[in-house]
């Protein structure tokens, strides 16, 4: 048995919390669908791999790549955003995998 122990105040939620007393179980109908989207997040995620793969594929490649100063700019913005995202990202799955535990 597993349960999930995540606290709404840790997430800024805490109004989740009015109006729901005790546990409840986590039903087949709805484990389900949450299985599904984390399946939609996975594919996601390696399709993220992929194209970084390619991307750095291409930066490290012999051939020419030429940029104006602005938009070799904007590319380190975009990486940095993404990495800073990807932070967050692993940092919060971290979390969720810590707040589900074994009974």
């Amino acid at each position: 048995m597993w349960e999930i122990i995540a606290d709404p105040k840790e997430y800024g939620i805490e109004v989740l919390e009015e109006g729901i007393n005790g546990q409840e179980a986590f039903e087949n109908q709805e484990r389900t669908m949450w299985a599904e989207e984390i399946g939609t997040f996975a594919i996601k995620m390696s399709g993220l791999a992929e194209k970084a793969k390619q991307l750095q594929q291409l930066l490290i490649s012999a051939d020419q790549i030429v940029a104006t100063p602005a938009s070799l700019k904007t590319l380190k913005v975009q990486l940095f955003k993404i990495n800073d995202a990807m932070t967050t990202t692993l940092d919060l799955a971290q979390k969720i995998e810590s707040q589900i535990i074994e009974k």
